[in-house]
């Protein structure tokens, strides 16, 4: 099931409110699991949007699965962020207005891998040296995770 895909049948590339769920993966060397995605090049956090009838953190365990490999033994909720800095128009066109349940897991398993489709890369980094070239829907919430550590 894809209820996005779904929904863009039916209202093209006008913004929509988009829900879904993202995770903070930290090894246990303290650093922070990103991936390149495919459809911008930039780094970012393993998510995505929530399908009917699940929760948020099935969403996250979910993304976190499909675009990595790994599978969260624990989710600690992080915050939810809305609002202007959420919003996200995609290089096809398709514009979404995020609300995004952020979690940080310590505690997972499996194997790194990208699925090749979303994902082209996937390295962990040193909190101090974090890429700049960061997804604009995922630096409000690396920003501020960054800034509860650092506090």
């Amino acid at each position: 099931m894809n209820y996005i895909r779904e929904l863009r049948e039916l209202v093209g590339t006008r913004p929509i409110i988009m829900a879904g769920a993202c995770v903070i993966l930290i090894d246990d060397e303290g650093r922070l699991l990103l991936q390149q995605r495919t459809d911008n090049g930039l780094w970012g956090l393993p998510g995505g949007s929530m399908e009917p009838g699940e929760s948020m953190k099935e969403v996250a365990s979910r993304e976190l699965f499909e675009e990595v490999g790994l599978e969260a033994e624990e989710l600690e909720l992080l915050d939810i962020f809305s609002g202007p800095e959420l919003y996200y128009r995609y290089p096809h066109g398709d514009e979404v207005y995020n609300v995004v349940v952020a979690y940080i897991c310590k505690e997972y398993s499996g194997i790194i891998r990208g699925d090749g489709n979303e994902v082209q890369d996937v390295q962990f980094f040193d909190l101090n040296k974090i890429p700049n070239q960061i997804s604009p829907p995922d630096l409000p919430i690396i920003t501020r995770f960054l800034n509860e550590v650092r506090s």
